[in-house]
C-alpha cells in the first residue's frame, strides 16, 4: 500500500528543460511531467481518456499536449481543449473530458509530485514538500539516482539503518568493523517524522572532517520516505537529501541530491560523484540479496535500540494511514528519547 495525500519526489529540475516533458511512473501511475513555456513544471496522468494512448507518445507545444492517435489536445490541468474530428455544428461540451493533474512544485531544484486520495484533494499546504535550510533557493551540487529492486519499506528502512556501515559500507574511505564503537544519539519527533538532534559527526566519519570548521549535523526522516543529512561546519552548509519514491510495488527510485555552499567543492564534482554511486551501490546490492531471503520468510525481527528508527517508520505509516482512513489530526507516535547502538 502506498501512503497518500503525501508530496513524492518526481525528477530532479535539471532533467526537464523548457518546453519538454517526459514519461514517469510513480505509485503505479502512468505521469507525463512537463515544462510549459514559461518555465513552470506540470503534471497530468498519462493516458488519453480517448483510447488509452499515451499522452506522451505525442507532441507538445510548450503549453498543451497533443495526442499521437487522433489529435486531441490537453492543457496544464488536464482539461481538453480540442478535438479536431468534431464537425462545427456538433454539440459536445469539452469539460467532460480530463486526464487527471497532479500539483507539482519546484523547490531547490527538485520537482515533487501530489498524490491524492482523488483528483480534487487539496494540495496539502500543511505539510509541503522539505525545504532544505541554510542553501537558499539554489539547485544541487550533486544528484544521482538508482533504482532498487524492492518494495519502498525495505528501501527505506535499510537507508536509515545505523548500524550497517562498518559491513555494507566497508572502505578506506568511509569505516571498518575495527572502527566499531558505542553511540549515543538523543532523538525527538519532527513533523511527519523524527530527528536524530544536532550533534558532532561520530570519530569514525572521517570523511567529514575534509569540511573543516566547528562542525555538527542533524539527521531527519519524515514520511512518505526523505532522510535529510544537514551539516554545519563553521559558516558553511552541507546538506545530502535522499527521497525515496515507490515506482511500483516492487521497485524503489531512490534519489540523492547534495547541497553545499562551500566553493572549493564544486571543482570537486567529478570526484565525488563516484564515491556517491560507491555508497548507493552498496545499499542496493544489500537490498537485493535481502529480497532473495525474504522470498522464504517475510517476518522482520526488529530490536532495541539499534532497529528503533525501523519500527518508528512502521509506527508512522499506521499512524498516517490511521488518520486519512478516520479523517482526524495525525498524531506522530515518535517521543523524545536517547538511543544507544555499536557502529
Amino acid at each position: 500500500m502506498f501512503l497518500r495525500n503525501l508530496w513524492y519526489f518526481g525528477i530532479p529540475s535539471a532533467s526537464l528543460k523548457r518546453g519538454a516533458m517526459t514519461r514517469k511512473i510513480m505509485l503505479d501511475e502512468p505521469l507525463l511531467i512537463a515544462r510549459d513555456s514559461d518555465g513552470a513544471p506540470f503534471a497530468i496522468r498519462d493516458v488519453c481518456p480517448h483510447r488509452g494512448i499515451p499522452l506522451s507518445d505525442g507532441a507538445f507545444d510548450g503549453r498543451e499536449v497533443e495526442c499521437c492517435y487522433h489529435g486531441w489536445r490537453f492543457d496544464r490541468t488536464g482539461r481538453c481543449t480540442m478535438i479536431p474530428s468534431l464537425m462545427a455544428d456538433q454539440k459536445f461540451n469539452l469539460d467532460r473530458v480530463r486526464t487527471r493533474q497532479y500539483p507539482c512544485r519546484e523547490i531547490q531544484g527538485n520537482i515533487w509530485i501530489y498524490f491524492g486520495n482523488d483528483a480534487d484533494d487539496a494540495v496539502g499546504d500543511e505539510n509541503p514538500p522539505p525545504n532544505i535550510p541554510g542553501v537558499g533557493e539554489r539547485a544541487p551540487g550533486l544528484s544521482e539516482t538508482m533504482m532498487f529492486p524492492s518494495p519502498i519499506d525495505h528501501a527505506v528502512v535499510g537507508l536509515m539503518d545505523p548500524a550497517h556501515g562498518p559491513f555494507v559500507h566497508q572502505s578506506w574511505w568511509w569505516r571498518s568493523q575495527r572502527s566499531m564503537h558505542e553511540k549515543s544519539k538523543k532523538f525527538g519527533p519532527s513533523p511527519l517524522g523524527f530527528t536524530m538532534l544536532r550533534h558532532p559527526p561520530s570519530s569514525n566519519s572521517g570523511a567529514y572532517k575534509l569540511l573543516g570548521g566547528a562542525m555538527t549535523t542533524e539527521i531527519s526522516f519524515r514520511l512518505p520516505g526523505v532522510r535529510i543529512e544537514h551539516i554545519q561546519a563553521g559558516r558553511h552548509v552541507l546538506c545530502g537529501l535522499t527521497a525515496m519514491t515507490p515506482i511500483t510495488a516492487q521497485e524503489t527510485e531512490v534519489n540523492h541530491v547534495i547541497y553545499w555552499t562551500q566553493p572549493w567543492l564544486a571543482p570537486m564534482k567529478p570526484l565525488l560523484r563516484p564515491f556517491v554511486r560507491a555508497f548507493l551501490r552498496q545499499d542496493r546490492d544489500v537490498v537485493i540479496k535481502q529480497q532473495e531471503g525474504l522470498k522464504y520468510e517475510s517476518n522482520l525481527m526488529l530490536i532495541n535500540d539499534a532497529d528503533m528508527q525501523a519500527k518508528w517508520y512502521y509506527q508512522l505509516k499506521r499512524a498516517w494511514d490511521k488518520a486519512q482512513q478516520d479523517g482526524g489530526a495525525f498524531e506522530n507516535p515518535v517521543e523524545t528519547r536517547e538511543l544507544r547502538w555499536r557502529s
